[in-house]
């Protein structure tokens, strides 16, 4: 073995040996890996790994690897992430060299963001040319390496093998990420011993990593943090997406449900509680719902585990939970730690590991409090602000169209969405009961991601009802992937809600920018989206133009067993409501003429200096 290379400690592979090429050892890998699926798009530098795929897909001795074939390479990449966010396991994107690669790039940074665990593998020139401008070239480890969580150039075809097989170890290890891998066509098509083990040697890595999983939260840590909470009367959980990508989820459940704590959560942090559980106060942050940021407004000691306090929740790290008397995080990245809003406690480790360790304590302790006058307030602020909307308009309003389909669905069904108000209305309107059914694009709010992470999904779960929730603006980014749902048969609906615009900028534009609709309005463009679903396949298309057919026309819309097309023309005026304008606290929310307000806020423009 290579010194440069180190044992993986398994078993010795029944393939070890025997003589491949690049490429072949790259599905190897794979298929040891247990992928399932393939998502990409051919070309030049990347064939022998199409032909070793297709060869192995051919064996009917090898368990299959489909490989699916979107419109772009970008679909590719959301397809591996709704994959990966659907299940779990690393989701996988084969590319061909320049643009394939570069194509690749927004759904990369896009995972990096979100934590997703991906491996994307991008062919490259032949390792002489690299450098000379040739035909399809591009610096893929100079772009991948600022928005990706590691990028390798395989060079050396000894080390091919332990190099694939590395990447899939740093995706799915600590906070997950997407790793990128550029292999030659002359490193694919070169021929050497499969070895059937070895990874390349991170020794800084590693040891991070073994020190995160020996992290443990000493007795004098929980006994710290249960002194802040024996003085609370009020404490707040505020969950984020590191909930979900830790799989701690029931650790959660079990530890807020064994204290009686209510629990926010962020927009990534959906599904971490159950949606229709007492406990559960639902989103916060800028369109959270009004009771959940009113509850975080008066807590008086909030524990945030794996949240980041980003600026779509504290837009005013100041005066974000301002009556708090004690912040703990728990987080396992150090870097989330104080770095927007100062704790009074931390830990940095496994989500599962801490949530169990302070449930256990408590039990231990026999630590308990009377906080029912804490769970009638909480009670009260979801009565009195209520999700509301204008429920007589004769126009077909958003909000009632995704209740409609919740009803139907229970809360059981994956929903992912584009990025606009309609993926708002959707963390708003819909129930999840499970972690890993919302799948959205959350920090950097790609539109296009609804569709293909609609399929990746599907193909993660054949069995699960995948609904995508777009807009007509969003869906355009990516509306070639009609095709690809009826060209694999999945059964994905897809919703249009079409308000003839980039709804949200119209909403931003309306409240900050005088009315003046630049670039946003699209009532003139001559899109059929009905004729486009036709034309790609879709067997169940229909629009929905009038309120009262909406009930009737989306229960045959979700019992359609086959890929099913809605488009729904709604209030092109319904607006996303509450809303905390940027680098503003929650005393500062608008919630619009249907939901009731503590006080009455007067619209301010956004600063110089803050986000959109």
């Amino acid at each position: 073995m290579s010194p440069h290379l180190q044992p993986t400690g398994t078993a010795s592979h029944p393939k070890a040996g025997q003589p491949m090429s690049g490429a072949e050892i790259i599905v190897q890998v794979l298929a040891d890996e247990g992928v399932d699926v393939i998502f990409g798009y051919s070309g030049g530098a990347i064939l022998p790994t199409y032909d070793a795929v297709f060869v192995h897909n051919k064996d009917p001795k090898r368990s299959p690897m489909p490989l699916i074939v979107p419109a772009n390479e970008q679909g590719a990449g959301f397809m591996a992430a709704g994959y990966a966010r659907a299940s779990g396991r690393v989701g996988v994107c084969i590319v061909t060299s320049g643009p394939g690669a570069t194509n690749t790039i927004t759904p990369v940074r896009d995972s990096m963001a979100d934590s997703v665990p991906m491996v994307v593998i991008c062919g490259q020139v032949p390792t002489g040319a690299i450098g000379t401008d040739a035909f399809q070239e591009a610096p893929v480890s100079a772009l991948m390496g600022s928005v990706a969580k590691h990028v390798f150039l395989v060079t050396d075809p000894a080390r091919l093998e332990a190099t694939v097989r590395t990447a899939f170890e740093i995706a799915r290890t600590g906070r997950p990420g997407p790793v990128v891998i550029d292999v030659p066509k002359d490193v694919q098509n070169w021929t050497g011993p499969f070895a059937g083990e070895g990874v390349l040697p991170l020794p800084g890595y590693r040891t991070r990593l073994r020190q995160l999983a020996a992290r443990r939260l000493a007795d004098a840590d929980l006994a710290a943090f249960y002194a802040m909470l024996g003085q609370a009367e009020r404490p707040l959980i505020y969950a984020g997406g590191g909930v979900i990508h830790g799989e701690a989820a029931a650790e959660l459940r079990a530890f807020a449900g064994a204290l009686g704590i209510p629990v926010v959560t962020t927009l990534m942090g959906i599904g971490a509680v159950d949606t229709t559980a007492a406990q559960s106060m639902r989103m916060l942050g800028m369109h959270g719902a009004a009771f959940a940021n009113y509850a975080v407004d008066d807590c008086d000691f909030l524990v945030a585990v794996g949240a980041r306090f980003d600026d779509r929740v504290a837009g005013d790290p100041q005066r974000f939970a301002r009556k708090a008397r004690h912040i703990a995080h728990i987080d396992i990245d150090a870097s989330e730690i104080n770095k927007v809003k100062r704790v009074d406690w931390s830990h940095v480790g496994e989500m599962r590991e801490a949530l169990s360790r302070l449930a256990a304590y408590a039990k231990t302790t026999g630590f308990a409090r009377d906080w029912s006058p804490w769970h009638a307030h909480c009670a009260e602020l979801k009565r009195t602000y209520a999700m509301n909307y204008d429920r007589d308009s004769a126009l077909i309003q958003p909000y009632y169209v995704i209740e409609e389909i919740n009803r139907l669905t229970n809360g059981e069904a994956i929903i992912a969405t584009g990025v606009g108000q309609h993926q708002m209305w959707a963390a708003q309107y819909f129930d999840f009961r499970e972690p890993r059914l919302w799948l959205t694009s959350g920090s950097m709010g790609t539109m296009g991601f609804g569709l293909p992470a609609a399929i990746g999904a599907q193909f993660a779960n054949p069995k699960r009802l995948v609904i995508d929730i777009d807009g007509d603006a969003s869906i355009r980014m990516n509306l070639g992937d009609l095709e690809t749902v009826t060209t694999y048969d999945l059964p994905v609906k897809v919703v249009v809600l079409n308000n003839f615009g980039d709804g949200m900028v119209k909403q931003w534009q309306k409240l900050f920018f005088k009315g003046r609709l630049s670039a946003s309005d699209k009532s003139l463009h001559k899109k059929d989206f009905v004729k486009a679903a036709q034309a790609d396949g879709f067997p169940w298309v229909q629009r929905l133009e009038r309120k009262e057919d909406v009930a009737r026309v989306i229960a045959d819309f979700v019992a359609f067993k086959g890929p099913a097309f809605l488009e729904v023309l709604i209030d092109p005026d319904a607006g996303v409501y509450p809303m905390v304008g940027p680098g503003q606290a929650y005393e500062d929310m608008i919630t619009g003429d249907f939901i009731p307000s503590r006080s009455k806020v007067a619209t301010r423009p956004p600063g110089a200096s803050e986000m959109f």
